[in-house]
């Protein structure tokens, strides 16, 4: 664990701020540092790429409560506890109890355009764009040469470059997937130099798509990489998703595109770790085989009350034993719907080990979103290592969040191909699902011979639960606004009811309306 990603953040020597003023997404003051200091040495452009990183696990440099984004509380500006909502209260798989400005509205269906956390949401992501912009830019090899870095540290900054560029695909590829037409910057707009204007959703693809392919073959080779780094399976990863994804986006079918990214990822020789409990545990760093990138947090250095802190917290209360989680107390917040649990046979002569839900004090029906011995609650993570030994401390934990894994590839792959992609074939297809009903079962009883959509987007409710996929998931099948499929409140009715087509998309937080006349608000809102 000892790599570029978390030495560097504890040190690091740069901290932007998006200034909730003027809503400029492109400033990036850097607390009185000026370029020339900071892009001085190769330690310099090191700190500034860890950085990029960083700002994924953590919302600022001073750790738990520090925030870099000026104007929004650092509660509500953490990257995946934000994402997390976003994808999953809005669904069947996650409710929560507490009462916070603007949570209910996600399972709701509810929510405006001032909801603070899709407000926070949308200026992390930009946030993270901001820092990339800038890395990218101070990298250009002419800057480079120009600061007199010699040849070796040179290199080591061009493969830097890359990955800053990749980060800066992937958080575009989040804003089309959740906010659609967005502000766009680039490492061409001077910081601070004008407002961003808007691109559309299907421009989005294509960039996102032109950028991904560019930096693919000049990647550090696949599984070489430090671990929690880019390298090129993530590449890839990133490009089957939003190809299977593409009719959504773009309105074009790309599932041939979608299967052949994904089967490259999957013949790069990534192998399941023997057991499905064992993904989201304290020492799943160790996961490598199967975790193509990840978010690394540790207990002692990336201290964050988001993160994967929140999602082993927020599960626990009512008769559950914090200790049995690796933490010193419960946030009595999370849990899911008997939707989900349908997804399983029965949960007491069940075999599936991935039903990891606690009922006991639980009931599994909802009449009251805000009880939380309402709903089973959710075990997956625990803050404890594989052997059960309690994590570094009891409350930020030391569990890293996989982004990309194996199984989202196998799956991919298999709906690509049942979807009528003429690049694979679905006895290879079936042969991918059921290594993971193998792993699922322990043995070849949940094997299967055939399969369909239905069976796909179950199994990825079973396989990637919790995990940030699920509105991406149901948007793609018809089944998140739709009366086609229903979850208790949908909606705000007990028993599920369809909502307007226009929230499949979320709306651009009103500040960013108010600030930029250049941006117009998604349909609806």
């Amino acid at each position: 664990m000892n790599n570029i990603l978390k030495t560097a953040i504890i040190a690091v020597s740069i901290s932007g701020t998006i200034s909730s003023c003027t809503k400029k997404l492109d400033q990036l003051p850097t607390n009185g540092l000026s370029e020339t200091t900071v892009y001085a040495t190769p330690a310099g452009y090191k700190s500034a790429f860890a950085k990029v990183y960083g700002s994924m696990a953590l919302t600022g440099n001073s750790g738990a409560g520090s925030g870099d984004v000026a104007g929004i509380d650092a509660g509500t500006s953490d990257f995946l506890r934000l994402y997390w909502k976003a994808q999953e209260l809005s669904t069947d798989e996650a409710v929560v109890a507490w009462g916070d400005p603007g949570i209910q509205d996600f399972h709701l269906m509810n929510w405006s355009s001032s909801n603070p956390m899709l407000t926070g949401l949308f200026y992390r992501l930009y946030y993270q764009i901001t820092l990339a912009n800038d890395f990218i830019r101070q990298s250009d090899p002419a800057k480079v040469a120009a600061n007199g870095i010699g040849t070796m540290d040179a290199e080591a900054i061009k493969k830097y470059r890359y990955e800053a560029r990749f980060l800066r695909a992937f958080q575009y590829a989040n804003l089309m997937d959740l906010f659609g037409n967005v502000p766009f910057t680039t490492e061409a707009n001077a910081i601070g130099d004008t407002l961003p204007s808007q691109i559309s959703r299907a421009k989005l693809f294509q960039y996102v798509e032109s950028e991904l392919l560019a930096i693919e073959p000049n990647m550090v080779a696949s599984r070489t990489n430090e671990y929690g780094r880019a390298d090129m399976a993530t590449v890839q990863a990133l490009l089957a998703r939003i190809y299977l994804n593409s009719v959504v986006y773009t309105g074009t079918v790309r599932n041939d595109d979608a299967a052949k990214y994904a089967k490259k990822v999957i013949d790069a020789g990534y192998t399941l770790v023997n057991e499905y409990k064992n993904l989201m545990v304290a020492d799943n760093h160790t996961n490598t085989n199967e975790f193509i990138f990840t978010i690394n947090y540790d207990g002692l250095f990336t201290q964050n009350f988001g993160g994967t802190t929140f999602l082993t917290h927020a599960p626990v209360g009512g008769t559950m034993k914090a200790s049995d989680f690796g933490i010193g107390g419960g946030w009595s917040g999370l849990r899911t719907t008997s939707s989900i649990i349908d997804k399983y046979i029965n949960l007491i002569s069940n075999s599936d080990t991935r039903a990891q839900f606690y009922t006991d004090g639980q009931t599994q029906e909802i009449n009251d979103l805000t009880k939380f011995t309402n709903g089973y609650t959710v075990t997956k993570f625990k803050n404890k290592t594989k052997a059960g030994v309690a994590g570094k401390g009891d409350v930020f934990v030391d569990i890293d969040m996989p982004i990309f894994r194996l199984p989202e590839m196998y799956l991919i792959y298999a709906e690509a191909v049942k979807r009528g992609s003429t690049f694979g074939d679905e006895t290879t297809a079936l042969m991918y699902l059921n290594k993971l009903n193998e792993r699922a079962y322990g043995n070849t009883s949940g094997n299967k011979s055939t399969y369909d959509l239905t069976y796909i987007i179950d199994e990825r409710a079973r396989e990637l639960f919790w995990e940030g996929f699920r509105r991406t998931d149901l948007i793609r099948y018809n089944q998140f606004v739709e009366s086609s499929y229903l979850w208790p409140w949908k909606g705000g009715s007990k028993n599920g009811t369809s909502v307007d087509s226009y929230r499949k998309l979320y709306p651009i937080p009103s500040a960013e309306i108010t600030s930029n006349f250049k941006i117009k608000q998604n349909p609806g809102y």
